[in-house]
């Protein structure tokens, strides 16, 4: 019989189904390809891979005094971290690290078994390089995704990149918990000692933080610290990269017991200011991770001490208004204003009558601007309001030296009689005019009846401190006792807008009011922008901005920026000399006299505005400019309990000098060409007579000099 066999035909729709599958299966496949290598960075990027650094700023003498930094990161090159720190990594992380080329497939199939069984994907088993990829470009999300794009990462940083240069960027790069990145910022973190003066069982603390920073910090859990530590320990020994006896060592190591607590450290307003500067100017990201290098102005032992002078100073002041006002307070709060400015007064409550005093002290040098000490307040944690570049508060008397330069560019001389005599200011409606009567106050009362009638009539009478007037004085003596009738005459005399012209010229961008009371400093000035200007006659009539950086740096050392100087020739040598000449008798007769304990060449002026609420002293040397204040936030008056002036204010300025100038020469300021000298009776003016026993030497622009005796 014959078998007849079945022919075995595949039909088409079979094979076009089997095509469409793999052809679909293959179009899925380089779909997810794709979607995970778009997931991942070029890994060219990691040569130029920056990760957040922190920002440094230096003060005048290169001393580190503070850093801006998001995460506490430093990059250390490989030969500067401990070899004892690179082996427990190694050996606890990845000890086939060298051997690999970027993963490890007997890690990762240990791994997936573990996760499978525990059912959580909870292993990591990831090499160093895998870390790296991920802590550089990835997520710390477990998914299987990630995964897959972390071991392709790793692959290309294997191959672009050798051994060592991924093993320093991943102890630079590695987070150790409380902030900090790195094994640099770490090791100040919980020893607060420099990376090269780790122990090998502080090395192993460090490496021991990396898979649970948080579980393993020696200050919450000190126990479980210690166990993953010598941990570390042993299975460094296991690996032979110690000894026995270096094991034993480094396992009776005492684990640290308290955070170093960073101490409270001088500058801060400096600092905030500084911010403000360079922030709107580079972004925050730059300012706070790109790893500049600030250099600035200031000289930090300068700033401590002033710091220290002024807040005792105040405080000394503090109690002696609560003594006045019947309150106890503890020298030792500084939170000792227990009631706001705005607590309602009552006979049960005197606290209420006490806010706390407020000062601010500043220097810059003369001549070039740069800012060396800058107090904004009695401590930046209680308020970050500077009050030496945002308080806006009435200069009162110090704006007298204004109203002289005019005076000056009048023909004054110093030695020039003017009026301290009661003069009455009236409004009409339009301008204030003066009654032109050389009387006492009492006519001055009578004659102002004829015009108190209108509606648009007003009056100002102002008087001296004191409310005595001594008739005819000199332009120096007038200053000298820092006289108000004398500065109202004056401006009356000059014209206010030749007195504002000159604020102006000085450096004073404030506005300034139209009116005489200008005269004795009504406005209101910042105190950084008063010191500059007076500090233009300081410098034979050049000024200068205050600044307060000297350049900006990238990571690199490359220049970002970089100070230059501008000076603008404002005023005349001689103007300025006679100016700063008569300002020195302030200090040595005047209401600054309190100065001239210091010895020094020092040109200065007081000011203290209407009751007392606000305090001043600007003070210079040749090299050196200074500006005090002190008053209330709240504008609150020093009447009641102690009453404290401009040459109060001096005191404390005088102490913190001492120290400042102590190093300076004691040059007097430089006498320029066209100056000459006289001696002349201070009281009329005139030449003295040979034999007079109170003549003084006055200097006068050659050819001013009075021709009489």
């Amino acid at each position: 019989m014959v078998r007849k066999f079945k022919k075995i035909v595949t039909s088409k729709p079979f094979i076009f189904s089997a095509l469409a599958g793999l052809f679909v299966l293959i179009l899925l496949c380089a779909v997810f390809m794709r979607y995970i290598f778009s997931g991942l960075p070029p890994v060219y990027e990691m040569e130029e891979y920056t990760p957040s650094l922190t920002t440094k700023v230096f003060d005048r003498n290169n001393t580190l005094i503070h850093e801006f930094s998001i995460e506490k990161r430093s990059m250390v090159p490989l030969e500067d971290i401990p070899v004892d720190l690179q082996n427990a990594v190694v050996a606890m992380e990845d000890r086939d690290f060298f051997k690999h080329a970027g993963f490890s497939l007997r890690g990762i199939v240990r791994a997936l078994l573990h996760d499978l069984i525990s059912g959580r994907a909870k292993q990591g088993a990831s090499t160093l390089t895998q870390q790296l990829s991920r802590g550089v470009f990835l997520t710390q999300e477990k998914k299987l995704i990630r995964k897959i794009r972390e071991i392709i990462l790793a692959i290309q940083i294997e191959h672009q990149f050798s051994k060592t240069e991924i093993l320093q960027l991943y102890l630079n790069e590695i987070y150790l918990g409380s902030g900090a990145y790195g094994v640099k910022s770490a090791t100040k973190k919980y020893f607060d000692k420099e990376l090269s003066e780790i122990t090998t069982g502080e090395a192993a603390l460090i490496v021991g933080l990396i898979p649970a920073p948080g579980r393993y910090n020696p200050f919450a859990n000190p126990q479980l610290a210690r166990q993953r530590r010598n941990l570390v320990l042993d299975v460094m020994y296991q690996q032979n990269y110690i000894s026995k006896e270096e094991l034993e060592k480094a396992k009776a190591e005492p684990l640290p017991e308290k955070q170093p607590v960073p101490e409270e450290k001088p500058g801060q307003y400096f600092i905030e200011h500084i911010r403000r500067i360079l922030e709107p100017k580079y972004g925050m990201d730059v300012l706070w991770k790109a790893g500049l290098n600030i250099y600035t102005t200031i000289d930090i032992e300068q700033q401590a001490l002033a710091e220290k002078v002024m807040n005792q100073k105040l405080q000394e002041y503090d109690e002696q208004v609560a003594k006045g006002l019947g309150i106890e307070i503890d020298p030792n709060d500084s939170e000792a204003e227990a009631a706001s400015p705005n607590t309602e007064k009552t006979e049960q409550d005197p606290q209420a009558d006490y806010p706390r005093l407020q000062g601010a002290f500043m220097v810059r040098d003369v001549k070039s601007g740069a800012v060396r000490v800058m107090v904004g307040g009695r401590g930046f944690d209680e308020s970050k309001f500077n009050r030496a570049t945002q308080a806006k508060r009435q200069p009162g008397s110090s704006f007298k030296p204004y109203v002289w330069m005019a005076a000056l560019h009048k023909g004054y001389t110093p030695a020039t009689l003017v009026k301290d005599l009661p003069t009455m200011f009236y409004y009409d409606g339009r301008n204030w005019r003066t009654f032109n009567e050389n009387a006492d106050l009492y006519s001055l009362d009578l004659a102002k009846q004829n015009f108190i009638a209108s509606k648009d009539f007003n009056v100002w009478v102002p008087q001296n401190y004191g409310g005595r007037n001594e008739g005819w004085i000199t332009l120096r003596k007038a200053l000298e006792k820092s006289k108000n009738l004398v500065a109202v005459n004056l401006i009356d005399a000059v014209g206010i807008p030749q007195v504002v012209r000159v604020a102006r010229k000085a450096g004073i961008t404030a506005a300034l009011p139209r009116v005489p009371a200008l005269a004795l400093g009504v406005s209101v000035v910042q105190m950084d922008e008063h010191l500059a200007a007076l500090s233009t006659f300081a410098n034979g009539g050049i000024h200068t901005d205050n600044y307060y950086i000297e350049r900006v740096e990238d990571a690199n050392g490359r220049i970002l920026e970089q100070h230059i100087p501008l000076e603008s020739a404002e005023f005349s040598p001689q103007h300025s000399y006679l100016l700063i000449n008569m300002m020195k008798g302030v200090t040595q007769r005047g209401s600054g006299a309190y100065v001239a304990r210091l010895g020094r060449n020092i040109a200065g002026k007081t000011g203290t505005t209407q009751s007392h609420r606000d305090m001043w002293f600007v003070g210079m040397t040749p090299r050196t400019a200074a500006a005090a204040w002190m008053g209330y936030d709240d504008d609150a008056s020093h009447e009641n309990g102690a009453r404290f002036t401009g040459s109060t204010t001096a005191r404390w300025w005088t102490e913190i000098m001492q120290e400042i100038l102590k190093d300076e020469p004691n040059d007097d300021f430089t006498v320029p060409e066209g100056i000459s000298f006289a001696y002349v009776n201070p009281a009329t003016g005139k030449l003295a007579m040979p034999m007079e026993r109170n003549k003084f030497l006055e200097a006068f622009i050659t050819g001013t000099e009075p021709q009489s005796f």
